[in-house]
């Protein structure tokens, strides 16, 4: 592993003056002639967030689930909501970078001016560490053909509920006991952390803003052991306890919640759209639009095993 700020100059190799030498092991060298060359190398740059080190802050690296550099422009996926097809899969154009003076310059769009050392780690590794903010982000990268735009919502589940104002209960199965939560028609994971959500009894079709918030809770996600592709969901209602819920994704605006005390099965669709920095040009009303607030935190869940369906 080796910073790509070093001078060239300075590299004990046996090329050009042009061009740097990224070793990956003793059997695998992989050369690159610039740095330019390496943040291009993919598509698509996951944010592992939960790697993140120091006690800096650089706000766009916090808000993106994915960036990418492509001819100087810099973008994000910021959403999960529509991730895989906005941008063509590279997301939002956020701002623009330069890797002419051999280390990685970001203008970005709200944000400002950042200066970052590139280490490489290995073929699909790398980390931006700000100096001046303290901070170090680990990134992975990856061609959007084979980026799994499915298991990223699974990944984050706590940030994709939070990008709708609510969640409205569009179906309720047959199969299942009479239970408290069939009153319940609206939720709502807010931004401001990972452990509130509202709930409402009312009416299907009630407009948002309009909504009369009946309860405030605590809420938490577990994974589940032997599923990638499976969450469960605890609400805790004080008046008659803790709900628990198999979380499944259905698509980017509906998800499923199977009750696993009464067995019933309900699906919730997103309403208001929360879109993370916008861009200026684009215009829809039924969106929300927010370039502060949400924040990505570490997130260490609890796994749990997967109950008997009734």
């Amino acid at each position: 592993m080796k910073t790509l700020k070093l001078l060239i100059a300075t590299l004990i190799i046996g090329i050009s003056f042009s061009s740097c030498s990224v070793i990956i092991d003793d059997t695998d060298p992989i050369y690159y002639e610039t740095l330019e060359d390496v943040v291009t190398n993919y598509d698509l740059w996951y944010v592992d967030y939960n790697k993140t080190t120091g006690n800096g802050d650089v706000p766009f690296l916090s808000k993106a689930f994915t960036i990418s550099f492509i001819n100087g422009k810099l973008f994000a996926n910021n959403n999960l909501v529509g991730i895989g097809s906005t941008g063509n899969g590279y997301g939002i154009q956020i701002g623009y970078y330069d890797t002419f003076k051999g280390f990685l310059e970001v203008d970005h769009n709200l944000d400002g001016y950042f200066d970052f050392d590139v280490i490489q780690i290995s073929s699909d590794k790398i980390k931006l560490k700000d100096n001046y903010n303290n901070v170090t982000y680990y990134l992975e990268g990856y061609q959007k053909y084979s980026f799994d735009y499915d298991q990223i919502f699974y990944d984050n589940i706590e940030y994709f509920l939070q990008e709708y104002n609510a969640w409205e209960k569009t179906f309720t199965s047959n199969e299942g006991e009479i239970n408290e939560f069939d009153y319940e028609n609206f939720l709502a994971f807010t931004p401001e952390n990972l452990t509130t959500f509202y709930s409402s009894k009312d009416e299907v079709g009630t407009d948002i803003a309009n909504i009369y918030w009946d309860y405030v809770g605590g809420y938490e996600v577990f994974n589940v052991q032997g599923y990638d592709n499976l969450k469960i969901l605890t609400l805790n209602y004080d008046s008659w306890g803790n709900e628990e819920f198999e979380l499944s994704v259905i698509n980017d605006g509906k998800i499923s919640l199977y009750h696993l005390d009464s067995g019933t099965t309900y699906e919730f669709e997103g309403r208001g759209y929360i879109q993370y920095l916008k861009n200026s040009s684009a215009k829809n009303a039924k969106e929300s639009v927010s370039n502060e607030g949400r924040k990505r935190t570490k997130i260490i869940r609890e796994t749990k095993i997967r109950r008997n369906l009734k």
